[in-house]
Formats: structure tokens, sequence, C-alpha cells
């Protein structure tokens, strides 16, 4: 490689290599598979996009022969040391009796002498073994429980993200970033009124290349839901229906849909969500709100409606025929904004929503 690269007027500067890796992945519209050429495999695309692999020389000449990138953008040092050394990992603290009884480790005579191979094949199979570091990456974007366990909280993700590996969204991954952000969640809550309105939904998505996977929530997770990115760069939806609610279920769903069209294509965080928490510091999770509600039922239809002034049955039903949507998304609505949670309780569809994702 050359000496130094004549940056154009202009060029952004970048905090380090992967940073500028993955803007001009983006400005080319390059997947992770695109760039295997240059790095050698897949895995070692994902291992050093994700900072949990050291870029060689090879490979910083690969890319910057075929992809253009500045010489002394490949050779700076990572901003996120690489790879946490897994002996730092204690394997054991891992919820092991939990994820054996749900089937998603194998069970062992003692789990906890096998901790590390058994955790090891539930990342393989997510298709994130570089997902160690992740444990030492600290974030405050996340609208996490302070008393969450990190352990079980990943061991989760690892769970959704390996249950969406098993669907074959390759030849259906349409959507894409300058699509209509908006129709497509209307499109999503028209489909609510069915009895039966979560699985259509999440068929629906499915078709756009967005996998909705559901995984009960561990304990000590707080969690209703999540946003992330598999490993080839998929929209995934993980959601845990912790609150077994027809309004919960689409808040949720809308919630962490609106990540994904909004938010997720710039950045490979993965966004962690109890929503019983006030959207906090992140503008992004006051952002996801503000456009899940407004998908829902837009802020003048509801304000007209005198829904919150004269919270009636007959009221609810009027406004959820004219936006078309399921009673307990209104209900719900009226229930969170006038901070009364005995309200309209016989709309929100208590114990409707689990059975329809029982295996």
């Amino acid at each position: 490689m050359r000496d130094a690269d004549n940056r154009s007027a202009g060029a952004p500067e970048f905090a380090d290599p992967v940073e500028a890796i993955k803007f001009y992945m983006a400005e080319r519209g390059l997947q992770q598979r695109d760039l295997a050429p240059m790095i050698g495999s897949r895995s070692k695309v994902s291992e050093v996009l994700s900072g949990t692999r050291a870029l060689t020389m090879p490979m910083a000449r690969a890319l910057h022969r075929h992809l253009g990138i500045p010489a002394e953008d490949l050779l700076k040092e990572p901003a996120v040391p690489v790879a946490a050394s897994e002996n730092e990992i204690d394997w054991r603290r891992f919820p092991l009796n939990e994820l054996a009884k749900r089937g998603w480790i194998e069970k062992r005579a003692n789990l906890r002498e096998h901790a590390e191979e058994l955790v090891t094949q539930l990342m393989n199979r997510a298709g994130c073994p570089q997902a160690v570091a992740a444990l030492y990456r600290k974030t405050d974007r996340n609208r996490a429980n302070a008393k969450t366990d990190p352990y079980a909280l990943y061991a989760w993700c690892w769970q959704v993200l390996a249950q969406a590996n098993k669907r074959d969204l390759s030849v259906n991954y349409r959507y894409r970033q300058d699509d209509d952000q908006a129709e497509l969640m209307r499109q999503v809550a028209r489909f609510s009124p069915a009895t039966d309105g979560p699985r259509q939904a999440v068929a629906f998505l499915a078709e756009q290349g967005i996998a909705v996977e559901v995984a009960r929530h561990l304990p000590r997770t707080h969690l209703d839901g999540a946003a992330m990115k598999s490993a080839e760069g998929r929209p995934v939806i993980g959601l845990t229906l912790r609150y077994d609610r027809i309004d919960n279920f689409w808040w949720v769903l809308m919630h962490e849909l609106a990540h994904v069209v909004r938010h997720l294509p710039a950045t490979d965080e993965t966004f962690i969500d109890d929503l019983s928490l006030a959207s906090g510091a992140d503008d992004r999770e006051k952002d996801a709100d503000d456009f899940a509600r407004n998908c829902l039922i837009p802020a003048e239809i509801l304000q007209d409606s005198g829904v919150l002034a004269n919270p009636s049955p007959m009221a609810v039903i009027a406004l959820a025929q004219e936006v078309g949507i399921h009673p307990a998304i209104v209900a719900g609505r009226a229930r969170h904004k006038l901070d009364n949670y005995r309200l309209l309780s016989q709309f929100v569809g208590t114990g409707e929503v689990r059975r329809l994702f029982t295996r």
C-alpha cells in the first residue's frame, strides 16, 4: 500500500478501520458476504466487523485495492480492543439449567463442566461466534433494566438469532431502507383486527425479509423485545410475550419494527427494550416510541376522537373501526395516556397471544 492516500476534500474521517469498512460497504450497498473474497471467509468478515478479529495486512491491502479505502484509515488502531479473551468469560454464569430445560442447549449430566462447549454451540447456531466480545462492550443505548443479567440477556439474543437462522429469508429479502417506512408499519397494523392477526403479521414481515422470533424471556432479563441483525445483516425482531395481552403484543412489535426501519440500517447495535421503562437519553428510543404510536393511531385522530376525554367502550370501538386496528390497541393507548391500567381491561385481550405461538 502507498504510505498515505490523498484523501479527497470533504472525505470523512474514521475512528478505526471497522468504521471505515462499514462506511464504504454502506456507500456501495455491499453485504458482509461481498467482503469474503477480500478477507477470507464470511466468518472472518463477521469477526472483523464485530471487532473480534484483527485486520491483517493482506486483508487491508485487498480492501484498499478493491474498495478504495484510504490506507491510513485501515492502519489505525481499533477504537475497541480486539476480542476480549474468552478466558475472561465465566461460562458457568449463563443460566445453564434453564437453557437446557428449554432445549436451547444440550442436556448433560454436569452442565457446569460443559458450559463453555454448550454455550459456544448456541453462539454458533446464532451465527455469531464473535459475540463473546459483546459481553464486554458497555453501552448506554439499551433500554434495559439496571438489574438485567448480561449472561442471561445474551443467551436470549443468541437463541432468537438461532431461531431466525432456521428461516430461509434469502429469496424474499426485499426490505430496503428507502422503502416507505410508515406504510410498511401501517400494513402490519392492519392485521391486528383478525383473531390470528399476530401470526399473520409475523408471516407478512417474513415475506419482507424481516424475521420475527418469539422466545420466552429468561429470568433476570426484564425484557419485552429486541431489534438486531443476523450475521448476514438481515433484520431480526425478538419478542418475549412476557405480558400476554393483545395490546402489548402490538405495541412491542411496532416499537421494534420502528427500530428496524429507522435505526437498524445505520448501525450494528442491538436494541434491547424493557418498555416499562422511559425512553431515557437515547433519542432513537423516543423516536421509535413516537413513530410506532403515530403509525398505530395518528395523534390528531386520537385527539379528535374524544377517547381520552371520555374513554367509554363505544368510543374505543368507534376509533378502532375508523383507523382499522384492534380495539385492544386503542384501549392500551388510553390506559397508558391516562395512567389508569384498570380502565378498559375488557379490551386488552389477556391470554390471547402466547397460544398463537405455542409450538
